[in-house]
């Protein structure tokens, strides 16, 4: 069986009050006791589709992975892809698992790279996915049902949760290290996602929002911060877990001010870092890299390739940047990176692309430098972890919101026209 959630069925749920976070738990707790079944009602959602066409270099593909129409490399599979309004079955919880009323869902670069296309049609996503599949995958809700195994959450429960399956019981998954699980599935990749009114997860991949109910934020900040929590996870293990983290007062660089690439920024402030540099093309997103911390924002589109490690020695008193944040996915980043690394510095690559780097090993070897891989959001506490800093007003993710939109709104955001929002948008059913 699959680490993700089982398939859903159908019945019916009351619908849950918008009021305070404590009275969004007791309305939901008195309906859901006297609701009664019904059948037949839809759930609208956006879904994922495109044609199983893999490319020659895509080699021999696992028997069971065709079979069930996954591909580990999304770019060398899928061609011609589409996002589209669509209704799928309301689900029900198994008995492990947790329904969700969305109420925030953000749109995240690899959705965009799922439409996005090369010449010959195939998609720019490099990653896992299966279609047709439900998109989204960083959201925040209150639980609507609950399966008969569940103790720790019930209906009325302000929640977010990871996006990463974990199966729990692989060597990784054993060895501390979900985020690299060998027989992995993710929602809103590999299984249906949170671009819809309602979502089904298993309860071990989600986490209360109380803390942010209790520090007094307003009801809708709250679901904004739920989403943001996925996001903001991948840098905090990036930065603290896979990268081991830096030295207060050390010179943090991050190149790419996505929604990842600030919220490192803006982790890297908190944290202590005593000065942060951030490389972005896009001028917007520059602007939201000096909210978010960044003591100073370069444009690498106005130097020379050869001078940007020159640049980010410059802004290092020559000593080197102590730790690298890679959250672009661009070309020839990890070659500057290693040109201007601190000694004993660290370097962590996030960003994925369907490039790869030519490196010389020996900036890393005479500076006793590390590269580093990170990928995902789960383990090590990460997401209460975050929860936490937001409760205490130590990282404010909602300055990255710049629009939201409901489901027919995020459709035409996600028609394969190449664009590039400068914060994050958020969707809210």
């Amino acid at each position: 069986m699959p680490p993700g959630p089982r398939p859903a069925t159908t019945t019916a749920r009351s619908w849950v009050d918008r009021g305070s976070s404590r009275s969004i738990r007791s309305a939901t707790r008195s309906n859901s006791s006297t609701s009664k079944p019904t059948t037949g009602r839809r759930v609208r959602a956006l879904r994922l589709e495109a044609d199983w066409q893999p490319r020659p270099a895509a080699g021999d593909m696992a028997p069971e992975d065709v079979a069930a129409r996954l591909a580990r490399r999304g770019n060398d599979v899928w061609r011609n892809p589409r996002i589209r309004p669509a209704e799928v079955p309301d689900p029900t919880p198994g008995p492990d698992d947790v329904v969700i009323r969305v109420r925030a869902c953000g749109i995240c670069g690899s959705d965009l790279h799922f439409v996005e296309t090369d010449a010959d049609g195939y998609m720019l996503y490099p990653g896992m996915v299966r279609t047709p599949v439900v998109t989204g995958h960083e959201f925040a809700g209150v639980v609507e049902a609950v399966g008969s195994a569940v103790r720790d959450f019930e209906p009325g429960d302000l929640m977010c949760a990871e996006e990463i399956a974990w199966c729990g019981s692989c060597l990784a998954c054993r060895s501390g290290r979900p985020n690299n699980c060998t027989r992995i599935e993710e929602l809103g990749f590999s299984f249906d996602g949170a671009h819809a009114e309602w979502v089904v997860t298993r309860a071990r991949y989600c986490w209360s929002l109380a803390p942010l109910a209790d520090a007094g934020i307003p009801e809708d900040r709250i679901f904004q911060l739920g989403a943001l929590v996925e996001p903001t996870g991948v840098a905090y293990i990036a930065i603290f877990v896979s990268a081991g983290g830096f030295m207060p007062g050390s010179t943090v660089g991050v190149v790419g001010a996505g929604p990842i690439g600030l919220a490192s920024i803006a982790l890297a402030r908190a944290a202590g870092a005593g000065r942060i540099v951030a490389f972005e093309v896009a001028e917007g997103r520059r602007a939201l890299a000096s909210a978010m911390g960044a003591d100073v924002v370069l444009d690498p589109s106005t130097w020379p390739a050869d001078g940007l490690a020159d640049a980010a020695l410059g802004q290092s008193r020559r000593r080197g940047i102590d730790l690298w944040v890679e959250a672009s996915g661009a070309p020839g980043v990890a070659e500057t990176m290693a040109a201007s690394v601190a000694p004993a510095g660290r370097i962590v690559l996030i960003g994925r692309g369907p490039h790869t780097i030519d490196l010389d090993p020996e900036h890393l070897i005479v500076r006793g430098a590390a590269m580093h891989g990170s990928i995902g959001h789960s383990g090590s506490g990460a997401f209460g972890h975050v929860i936490e800093l937001m409760a205490a007003g130590r990282l404010d993710m909602t300055r990255l919101v710049t629009a939201t939109v409901d489901l027919d709104g995020a459709a035409g955001l996600l028609d394969g026209t190449p664009r590039r929002q400068a914060g994050k948008v958020i969707v809210a059913p």
